[in-house]
């Protein structure tokens, strides 16, 4: 694969995410400050909660929904013409939003986050198509090392867009919640042309198309029949309760205790894009070269534990940083592990299908646990993240117990390949 074609996947990888690191400080402005006018200023703090997470849920339940269909997609009608379909959604995403956004209408609010939700299918179109090109375990493994690079540099982008473009003390009267939304959207449009112009599937072949409604319910289902899929799930299911719950509520949370506004918590998102950088840029290949795939991933539990507990107990906002930085450094190295994982434990033709299910799982996690910390944040701010300590528990306990069988030793083992001597 031609640099310029990488370089356009991993352009999508980061609008996808540029779309997470944009919309969640400034989300979390309009609904949770009263003075944003977007919800009555009569609306109490338990009602701000559950209707940003209604926001932020519908969002990922929507993604829940069309990212394993598009996924699967891909090997049908080709990864080129899939990630084409997901930025054509982006588009009227953004664009409805931005209506909502004129209109103080949450609803329409609702209707554009769903759309781009249902359309946010990129990332494991991306990760498959570099799947293709990878040569040997090493090769891929430095792929998915790239595709994290990607999120991470989204993540980084989206604050300083959605931060600086919404904040008048940084570039004047000009700024406004809309205008990150309008960057957006011509970012987007680059993305188009990029992918028009530079990507190519490596495969001419395709299946006819075909539609059926219960597609995405099998394509889940038939995880089941992998034995080693189904207990890399058991792990990875509790990996990303522990991430999302902490990724969804750091800045509603930094919000409700300090007073943290849209920049405040674009800073608390590009401080994870910045750790998120760090580490899977130039650490994936050197820790995986010394430490076994499991060894990686119980540390990456023991650490999230300790770093949500230093976070909430915390006294200053300041000092919320640092654990924050290191809870998302650990994740740059063990998030491309596991993704080579379920590469690992599928054939080649089969890559589409699995990387659908890593975003399923991840997306569903997501819609879940916003629609229910919404609520648990009106009881208790810190009432998600005693849920994040708990699931990094039993992720690090399942994972004992789930992953002894010899075929997922084999997988997890140190590669020798890239070993030095």
């Amino acid at each position: 694969m031609s640099f310029p074609a990488k370089f356009a996947l991993l352009f999508i990888v980061f609008l996808d995410l540029l779309g997470q690191g944009l919309v969640f400080p400034i989300v979390n402005a309009l609904i949770m400050e009263p003075g944003s006018g977007f919800l009555p200023s009569t609306a109490s703090d338990a009602t701000r909660h559950m209707n940003y997470g209604i926001v932020i849920g519908i969002f990922f339940l929507m993604w829940f929904l069309g990212a394993p269909y598009i996924a699967k997609l891909s090997d049908v009608i080709g990864r080129k013409n899939a990630i084409l379909i997901c930025l054509l959604g982006a588009l009227a995403g953004y664009a409805i939003t931005i209506v909502a956004l004129y209109q103080s209408s949450l609803w329409l609010l609702i209707v554009g986050r769903g759309i781009t939700g249902f359309t946010a299918g990129n990332q494991p179109i991306a990760q498959a198509a570099m799947i293709d090109v990878s040569v040997d375990d090493a090769d891929r493994a430095r792929n998915m090392g790239y595709i994290v690079t990607g999120i991470s540099f989204g993540l980084v982008g989206g604050p300083i867009i959605g931060g600086f473009l919404s904040d008048p003390a940084i570039i004047g009267s000009g700024a406004s919640l809309t205008l990150p939304f309008y960057a957006s959207l011509g970012l987007v449009m680059i993305g188009i042309f990029l992918i028009l112009m530079f990507f190519k599937d490596t495969d001419s072949e395709r299946e006819p198309f075909t539609f059926h409604v219960t597609e995405i319910f099998e394509l889940l289902w038939r995880v089941t029949k992998y034995p080693i899929a189904l207990r890399l799930t058991a792990v990875f299911l509790f990996f990303h309760i522990t991430n999302i719950t902490f990724y969804i509520f750091v800045d509603n949370y930094l919000t409700s205790r300090f007073g943290y506004g849209a920049l405040g918590g674009s800073m608390v998102m590009l401080t994870i894009g910045v750790a998120l950088a760090i580490s899977s840029t130039f650490l994936v290949a050197p820790v995986q070269r010394r430490l076994d795939k499991q060894t990686i991933l119980r540390a990456n539990f023991v650490v999230w534990a300790l770093c949500t507990a230093a976070f909430i107990a915390s006294p200053v906002a300041i000092l919320c940083f640092i654990p924050v930085f290191v809870f998302y450094f650990v994740f740059g190295v063990s998030y491309p592990t596991f993704l080579g994982l379920y590469s690992a434990s599928v054939g080649d033709e089969e890559q589409g299908w699995i990387m659908g299910i890593t975003t399923a799982v991840f997306t569903l996690v997501a819609g879940t646990m916003s629609l229910l910390g919404g609520d648990l944040m009106g009881v208790d701010i810190r009432a998600p993240f005693y849920i994040v300590i708990a699931a990094a528990i039993l992720g690090f306990i399942i994972q004992r117990i789930a992953w002894q069988k010899s075929a997922i030793k084999r997988i997890t083992a140190i590669d020798t390949k890239t070993t030095p001597g």
